[in-house]
C-alpha cells in the first residue's frame, strides 16, 4: 500500500490545529508546523519507517518557502504518493474577531517592526495573497460559521473519500449567514415555494418526508433540480480532465432548512451513481458564527 499524506494549510485562526487533531484521531501520524523545505525528507523518512498515513500542517510562518509546496506535492504524486491538500479558510471579519478574542498576534505581524507593523486586516489580506496558489490547488473548508464538531466531521468525511478522483460536495446554506467561502458554484433557490410558510412543515427540514413530498410536487423545484443537473453534467468531465479533485456546489435559501437541504440531498443522491459525492448542511449541522477554542 502506498504512502498517503494529508497536507493542511490555510489562514491563521481558521482551525488548522483542530483539523490535525481529527487526522490524529483517525490514525494518522501528525506533524504540526513542518517547514516546507523538510517535506520531501519527511516523506522519505516515513517511507523507510513503513508508515502508511501521515499528515502535516504548514502555515504562513514559513512564508518564504510556501511557494515550493505545490511543486513538491506534484513531485510526490509522480512517485506514487497519495496526496490530499486541505485548506482552511474563514472570512476576514471572523478572523479579526477570533484574534481579538484570544488576544493573539497574527504570525505575520511578528516579522514586522513596531513602527511598520500592518494593521490586522491588512495582515490577513497579505496572508491571503501569500497562500492563494495553495488554496487554488486544495480542498477548501470555510470555517467561518462552523462549530469545532462540524469541522472535525467535515475532515473525517474527506478521509473517507478515495483520493485521486473528482468528488462532488453538495452543501446547503442560508444566505442570511453568508455564502460559503469554499463554494465553486453557488445556486440561489430563494425564489422556490417555501415550506416555512406551511404551518405543518415549518419545524421540519428538507430531510423529512413531509417536506420532501411537498417540494417534489412543485414544478419549479423540479425545474431547478433539472437545470442544476444539466449544468453539472455538461462540465464535470472537463473539470475532471483539468485535474480537479473536488468541486463544491453550494445551494442557498433564506434559512438553510428546507429548499436548499432538499436539493442538496437530491442532487447528491442523483450524482452518486457516477461520481463520488458528499452532502453537508451548514445550518442544520450547527448554525451561528461560533468560534473555536483552539483557533490556530
Amino acid at each position: 500500500m502506498s504512502l498517503e499524506i494529508v497536507v493542511i494549510t490555510g489562514m491563521s485562526g481558521s482551525g488548522k490545529s483542530l483539523a490535525l487533531r481529527a487526522l490524529e484521531d483517525s490514525g494518522y501520524y501528525c506533524v504540526d508546523n513542518l517547514p516546507p523545505e523538510l517535506l520531501a525528507s519527511f516523506v522519505a523518512l516515513e517511507h523507510s519507517h513503513r508508515s502508511q498515513r501521515v499528515a502535516v500542517a504548514m502555515d504562513v510562518r514559513s512564508a518564504t518557502a510556501l511557494p515550493l509546496v505545490p511543486q513538491q506535492l506534484n513531485r510526490l504524486r509522480e512517485t506514487g504518493v497519495q496526496v490530499r491538500s486541505l485548506f482552511l479558510d474563514a472570512s476576514t471579519g471572523t478572523l479579526v474577531r477570533r484574534f481579538s478574542e484570544t488576544r493573539r498576534r497574527h504570525p505575520l505581524s511578528q516579522h514586522e517592526l513596531p513602527e511598520t507593523r500592518l494593521a490586522l486586516v491588512q495582515t490577513i489580506e497579505l496572508e491571503r495573497q501569500l497562500l492563494a496558489e495553495l488554496r487554488e490547488q486544495s480542498y477548501v473548508i470555510d470555517t467561518s460559521v462552523l462549530r469545532p464538531a462540524q469541522l472535525l466531521t467535515y475532515v473525517k468525511e474527506l478521509l473517507a473519500v478515495k483520493p485521486g478522483q473528482l468528488t462532488l460536495v453538495f452543501e446547503s446554506f442560508a444566505f442570511k449567514h453568508g455564502v460559503p467561502f469554499d463554494s465553486d458554484y453557488v445556486f440561489d433557490v430563494r425564489m422556490l415555494p417555501n415550506p416555512h410558510y406551511e404551518p405543518t412543515l415549518r419545524a421540519l427540514t428538507g430531510r423529512d418526508a413531509p417536506v420532501i413530498e411537498y417540494l417534489r410536487q412543485q414544478p419549479e423545484v423540479e425545474r431547478m433540480q433539472s437545470d442544476i443537473s444539466q449544468f453539472l453534467e455538461h462540465w464535470l468531465d472537463a473539470l475532471a480532465q483539468n485535474h480537479r479533485s473536488y468541486v463544491t456546489v453550494a445551494i442557498g435559501c433564506t434559512g438553510g432548512q428546507h429548499r436548499s437541504v432538499y436539493l442538496a440531498e437530491q442532487l447528491s443522491a442523483q450524482f452518486a451513481s457516477h461520481w463520488s459525492t458528499l452532502c453537508r448542511h451548514r445550518e442544520l449541522d450547527g448554525p451561528g458564527a461560533i468560534g473555536f477554542r483552539d483557533r490556530r
